[in-house]
């Protein structure tokens, strides 16, 4: 009989692999942007959402807050560049309005993480502390990662359409949160199955809109299949 620590093992590998896939399921959303110029009403939130996400959890993995945490800031650092690439797509590709807001958040985003990693080295003395403080923050916005897509849920149900909710990111998120909340409970870590508890439950919600909406969306012969058609989706600590 295998030992929680070799359960725990495996689940955190599969977790990682589903990290990725979390990472690369947005694809086909912007293959679809970059083959028609434009964002048309897909939403860059949850992907400026992740990207400070990715940056807490690479900062929280650094040596100065959680020594020994390889695994978590090469993760996170693989989800960094990826969300960096999504962004400046819908920075390309869109509207001055857009283009504003985006710049605006990203500012935003940089000068929050800047006070961050100045007051945690300042103030807390011991890594002890900092990863508490880090891992708390990660926790908060992990959440809001999570729970960005609610403004595109509200948009499903409004218009009974899942063109702009696409199908691979909600059932990665979902997954990836069933399978790290599961390995938090193994060894019982908050940081781990609080943030990662919710997405699950939010990332079901996105696929049983999904299921009900799907049927009365406009079909586009040009959509991608991997968004539109129904098959026959939080770091690691």
């Amino acid at each position: 009989m295998m030992s929680p620590d070799t359960i725990r093992n495996i689940v955190g590998i599969i977790g990682n692999v589903l990290t990725f896939g979390l990472f690369l399921s947005p694809v086909p959303t912007f293959w679809k942007i970059f083959k028609r110029k434009d964002v048309e009403n897909f939403s860059p939130i949850p992907y400026l959402a992740t990207l400070l996400n990715c940056a807490l959890w690479v900062f929280y993995g650094s040596p100065s807050v959680h020594p020994n945490s390889l695994l978590i800031v090469t993760i996170n650092g693989f989800g960094l560049v990826v969300e960096a690439l999504y962004i400046f797509m819908f920075f390309f590709y869109g509207k001055g309005k857009l283009r504003k807001k985006i710049l605006l958040i990203l500012a935003a985003e940089i000068a929050f993480m800047a006070v961050v990693a100045l007051i945690v080295l300042k103030v807390g003395h011991t890594v002890e502390t900092r990863s508490k403080i880090v891992g708390s923050l990660c926790v908060v916005f992990g959440t809001f990662m999570y729970a960005s897509p609610l403004s595109i849920m509200k948009l499903v149900i409004t218009t009974k359409s899942v063109k702009y909710m696409p199908f691979y990111l909600s059932l990665a998120g979902c997954l990836n949160g069933i399978d790290w909340t599961i390995y938090g409970f193994i060894h019982f870590d908050l940081f781990v199955v609080l943030p990662n508890g919710i997405g699950s439950l939010l990332g079901l919600a996105q696929l049983i809109l999904y299921g009900c909406y799907y049927k009365s969306t406009p079909k586009d012969d040009d959509e991608p299949k991997g968004e539109m058609e129904l098959p026959t989706t939080q770091p690691a600590r």
